[in-house]
This record gives structure tokens, sequence and C-alpha cells, in this order.
């Protein structure tokens, strides 16, 4: 028979509370509970949230897992929506219809740019700021852009990528100032973190070629710098979180995700539905990825996690 002390190096205490930053699988008897309990991992998820209110793709979206906003999308749409971690809540109108655009911020300070019209079938250059009820229309990008990247807040975001235009654009919450440009041209990108402090990944090449990249890059507020490749090329998908948090997720239909810790990229819990160009939003480690196409289901992810459980010993 195997020793407790002998595996773990530690004996089971009695405490009468749960002690804090325990390790996994430490057990210790609760005098308050009566109960003997256990610190387990629980493996990182995607689960099911409430539907998106239509079957869209090309909507995007920012926000928290908990408060989310998405907006736009396929079938010439101005559409807009509020997540609040269980169910979807129609908003007010966009001012400018678009799909494969731009986003980022917060459900009650969100930005949208770029994109494709298809009510005048071509790119577009408006910006819009969302309040939490309105939109209100902004300055212009520099040069009309679809399939274009954002990351940051309402009042410091980037736009990075794009077609035809694969620039990077800064935006102070009033103008448009151009930045460095990336290594390697491309639209329809993943991005997740902030103005100064950004992650692009994957995309795709260009209008001549039938090539998605596995091409990672890092922005400093100035410049872009290589980093390591994400492990599944991929285009028409999304990020979250920060450049040294950060996951990316779905595109082309696939059901990859991976999460980058600054470095590298790893593999975790796959989506339960593959799908492209659906809205993502939240961080690295609590994830939000509604619609899209084929779907306009909505699933959450949440990471690995410790638990505390208690252990039945009757």
């Amino acid at each position: 028979m195997s020793i407790y002390r002998t595996l773990k190096g530690y004996n089971i205490k009695s405490v009468t509370s749960d002690p804090a930053n325990t390790k996994e699988g430490q057990i210790w008897y609760n005098d308050t509970s009566n109960k003997i309990r256990v610190n387990t991992i629980k493996p990182a998820t995607w689960a099911s949230g409430g539907n998106y209110p239509a079957t869209a793709h090309g909507i995007q979206g920012d926000g928290t897992q908990t408060a989310a906003f998405a907006a736009g999308g396929s079938a010439d749409t101005d559409e807009t929506n509020e997540y609040n971690g269980s169910s979807w809540t129609a908003g007010n109108n966009m001012g400018t219809a678009r799909y494969t655009f731009g986003a980022n911020g917060s459900q009650t300070a969100g930005l949208a740019f770029g994109g494709y019209n298809p009510g005048t079938a071509g790119n577009i250059v408006n910006v819009e700021e969302y309040d939490g009820t309105n939109w209100a229309e902004q300055n212009n990008l520099p040069a009309a852009t679809q399939q274009n990247t954002g990351c940051g807040t309402q009042t410091a975001a980037l736009k990075f990528g794009g077609s035809p235009d694969a620039g990077t654009d800064e935006y102070d919450g009033t103008s448009w100032t151009a930045g460095g440009d990336m290594n390697t041209a491309r639209y329809a990108m993943a991005g997740a973190g902030t103005q100064t402090a950004a992650l692009a990944a994957g995309g795709h090449l260009g209008d001549n070629t039938a090539s998605n990249s596995t091409n990672s890059e890092e922005y400093n507020g100035s410049a872009w710098t290589e980093g390591n490749d994400i492990n599944t090329s991929r285009k028409d998908f999304s990020g979250s979180g920060i450049q040294t948090l950060a996951l990316v997720f779905g595109g082309d239909g696939i059901t990859a995700t991976e999460q980058y810790n600054g470095t590298s990229y790893t593999a975790t819990a796959a989506l339960s539905t593959g799908r492209r160009l659906g809205a993502g939003a939240g961080t690295g480690q609590l994830a939000l990825y509604s619609a899209g196409q084929p779907t306009n289901s909505t699933e959450e992810f949440t990471d690995i996690t410790n638990a505390v459980t208690s252990l039945d010993v009757s």
C-alpha cells in the first residue's frame, strides 16, 4: 500500500479552512466542513453559450466573455448584438452596414473600422465608435480595406493587415497615424493585445496566391518582429487576450485552438463546431467565439483551472 507522505512529500493536515495556493493533488481535512478536500485540475474546454441571433459570417466584435458586442455580418447587415454571459440582446444598428472589418474595445466603448459593404460592392474607410447604446461616425481610415484586424481600446487602437491595404495604422480616439509595416503582408489574421504590444497570427498571403500563413509577429508600438509560427496555418479566424497570453481559434472551418505564452503556441481544447469569420472576444484564458460560417452557435473557452473538491469516503 502506498503512503501519501511518500508519494507527495507531506502529510494530510487538519485545518479549519481550505488553504490558499495548494498544489495539484494536495489533500487536507477541513475540520469546519468535516470533509476531506483535494486540489484537482480541470482541463481546458469550450462549452456552449447562448446562440447568436442570426446565422451570419463576417461579424466582428470584442469585449469580455460576459460582456461582449458583435456587429455587422454577411447579407449587408448593420445589426449589433450584446452578450451578457448567457444570451444575446439586440442593440442599436451601425451607421454603415459591413462585414469582414476590424473591431476592438469593450461592450461600452467599442470600435469598428473598414470592411466590405455589399450594397456598394466595395471596401470602405468608415470608422464608428460604440458607447454601449449608439454608434457614431469618426474620422475615416487612411485607405479603404477589408479583412483587416484590430486590437486595443477605443482610444488606443491598432489596425493591421487587410486587402488590399496591408499596412498598420494607430488610432488615438480622434485620428489615424501610420505605424510600422508588417514583415509579411497578409489579411484575415487573428489579432490580440494592445496598441503598443500587439500580436498578429496566420492569415492569407494575398490575392494572387492560395496560401495561408503560419507567420506570427509582435508589435511594440513602432515595429513588427517575427516570432515563432502558429502550428496550424489558417485564415478568417479570431484571437483574444494579450501579447504574452493570447488565444487563437477557428478559421477555415476548423476547430483547432492554440494558446500563445509570449514565445510559442501550444494546442489546447478544440472548438465543438469548426467555423470561419466568427466574432471573437475575451482573454487568453476566458474567450468567446460566436456565429461564423456555417453556424449561429456561441462557444465559451475556459482555460485549465485548479478545482478544490470534496472526497466521498463513505
